[in-house]
């Protein structure tokens, strides 16, 4: 779809809807000078350098629409590898627009969504995964997300792959050309460093594969419901952790009727907590559908905060909990409230053996140390390192296929294979490499990936 139409010149506002100071609105192609060139008198654009930036009145068949600044960008030293024009006007959305229609007037036209930056990897500024961590940049709402799209847009993830893959392309030429004298029987490939270089390729894939848990993290947060019976301090739990009061807490059981769902930023990681109402038989149908509802959110949590009332929960019914939960292959932590109302010595004896975190939601006794155990329960290391980390879904389905062609590769380099068929494992290896990066692709692919970005990136 955009292949067929990338050599028009393209035109979107790259600012957010409404009212700001300023907005802009870029053009890229090979008319995007000329196009400006039509509607700013003051100078003549054309034969401006690249890099530059130009102020002056913009104007349509002799109209004032705006004073503006005009920032050139000449092929191939833009984002897209296009002549790119910005024009930054007054942030009013009837002045935007009116810009808008003027450039269309002349010749531009709208662009899609993500078409920018699909621009850019078809010129070759930006490889696949690149591309791609630009949406993950806008979108990154964390500390963490930011700094991983960084990195991945700036080519850190996609430098790992590029060397992997050059390397199988070299002992696959040589692999290919024995074929040629199979007759000779010679080996052009010395089968050693081959060794070498498959089980550096597993270890790559396989760290690469491990990191992309990390990364779903960092992306998409992690889902955590606060389950246990009624009264037990879920809703003050939930305040406590927010610093408001977002839930009703009541000393009456069975406050909570529906879910309440908030987000919480723990060390750069996104936690979407989930106040359930307490589990327990009720002859009230609005309580009912409501324990239905918790549990079925705890069901689809990537951590259960089983939550307790000291005083009155038991060993016997919290280990009859805990299994229930591992059971359900659940990530749970066990976690004792109202520490303030009972004595400690008498609490830790009363659970002996049990791993619990004992807490007061109310006098906020201990919640940074929940806090500490959220985040220890979603990573291993820490998300300020500098290695690679895999975020995107469609990368870890071709690493999967990667690590099966590798894994062919060496069963069948230990079951003396003939050459061609050794050949076909690395290209179909070498196939996937090229799908995360878009050395190997179809429009179809490019559509769908791109259709996902904002208009006007």
């Amino acid at each position: 779809m955009y292949i067929n139409d990338w050599n028009d010149t393209i035109i979107a506002i790259a600012t957010p809807q409404g009212i700001g100071a300023i907005g802009v609105i870029r053009l890229s192609g090979n008319k995007a000078v000329e196009i400006v060139d039509a509607l700013f008198p003051n100078k003549n654009l054309v034969e401006q350098p690249s890099h530059t930036l130009h102020v002056g009145l913009l104007k349509n068949k002799d109209a004032v629409i705006d004073e503006v600044v005009v920032s050139l960008y000449k092929a191939p030293r833009s984002y897209t590898g296009e002549n790119v024009v910005e024009i930054s006007c007054h942030g009013s959305a009837y002045i935007q627009q009116k810009i808008l229609d003027a450039c269309i007037e002349k010749g531009a036209r709208l662009a899609k969504p993500g078409e920018f930056t699909q621009r850019a990897f078809l010129n070759g500024k930006l490889d696949l995964a690149q591309a791609e961590a630009v949406a993950d940049l806008i979108a990154s709402n964390t500390e963490a997300s930011r700094k991983t799209a960084l990195q991945n847009m700036r080519g850190g993830f996609s430098g790992v792959l590029k060397n992997l893959r050059e390397q199988l392309l070299k002992f696959s030429a040589l692999i290919e050309l024995e074929l040629d004298f199979s007759q000779e029987d010679v080996e052009f490939a010395d089968r050693t460093q081959f060794y070498a270089l498959i089980s550096e390729a597993e270890i790559i894939t396989g760290n690469l594969l491990q990191s992309f848990k990390l990364g779903n993290v960092i992306r998409n947060g992690v889902q955590v419901a606060i389950i246990g019976k009624p009264n037990a301090g879920k809703s003050t739990l939930l305040n406590t952790l927010l610093n408001e009061n977002r839930a009703i807490v009541s000393d009456i059981a069975g406050t909570t009727r529906d879910t309440i769902e908030e987000i919480i930023n723990i060390e750069g990681i996104l936690f979407r907590l989930i106040d359930t109402a307490g589990i327990r038989t009720s002859d009230n149908e609005i309580e009912t559908i409501g324990v239905e509802k918790s549990l079925e959110k705890m069901r689809n949590a990537d951590i259960v905060i089983y939550m307790f009332d000291c005083a009155h929960e038991t060993k016997e019914n919290l280990l009859h909990e805990q299994e229930q939960l591992i059971s359900a292959s659940k990530n749970y932590l066990l976690i004792g409230n109202k520490l303030d109302l009972m004595n400690a010595d008498d609490i830790i004896k009363k659970f002996d053996g049990l791993d619990i975190l004992f807490i007061s939601a109310k006098e906020h006794t201990h919640v940074n140390l929940l806090k500490k155990r959220l985040v220890e329960e979603v990573i291993t290391g820490s998300i300020e390192t500098e290695n690679v980390v895999v975020t995107n879904a469609r990368h870890y389905d071709a690493l999967q296929k990667v690590s099966e062609a590798l894994t062919d590769i060496r069963k069948g380099m230990n079951d003396k294979l003939p050459g061609d068929l050794i050949a076909l494992d690395i290209r179909r290896c070498l196939h996937y490499l090229g799908e995360i990066t878009g050395q190997i692709t179809n429009e179809d692919q490019l559509d769908y990936i791109f259709s996902k970005f904002c208009i006007g990136k």
